[in-house]
């Protein structure tokens, strides 16, 4: 059985990983999509906690669409190095929400850790106890 320490030392050097430039091809990817990236700067979509996207205020099926789209995909790609990082889905996805959040510009929105939505200013957004320091 994983030890406390050794997950945290897997989780890290997933951390590390997500940060060195390599967080995902699928985001990459949707930000070269104008829809992606005027629901964006709009405020219509913003990056949750778990590492997923979501959708802030009201949806509609085409931007609903679009954030399963990307959360689908993120998720294959979450799995996919999870297990190589010997972790669970959910703690990769958390660590990758952790630093997807860290990495938003001033008037993007982010989810607190009290499960409210902030729209992200030139300080740092606020961070969940579990993200790697």
């Amino acid at each position: 059985m994983k030890t406390t320490l050794t997950r945290k030392l897997s989780l890290a050097a997933a951390a590390f990983a997500l940060a060195g430039g390599a967080i995902l091809a699928t985001p990459a990817q949707a930000q070269r999509d104008p829809a992606y990236e005027a629901a964006r700067a709009a405020g219509k979509v913003g990056e949750r906690m778990d590492g997923y996207l979501g959708i802030v205020g009201a949806a509609t099926p085409d931007l609903q669409r679009m954030v399963n789209d990307i959360n689908i995909k993120r998720r294959a790609v979450y799995a996919q190095r999870a297990q190589a990082a010997n972790a669970t889905v959910e703690e990769y996805a958390l660590t990758a929400g952790c630093i997807a959040i860290a990495k938003t510009v001033p008037g993007e929105k982010y989810q607190a850790p009290d499960g409210s939505w902030q729209t992200r200013t030139s300080a740092p957004p606020q961070r969940d106890s579990r993200c790697p320091a």
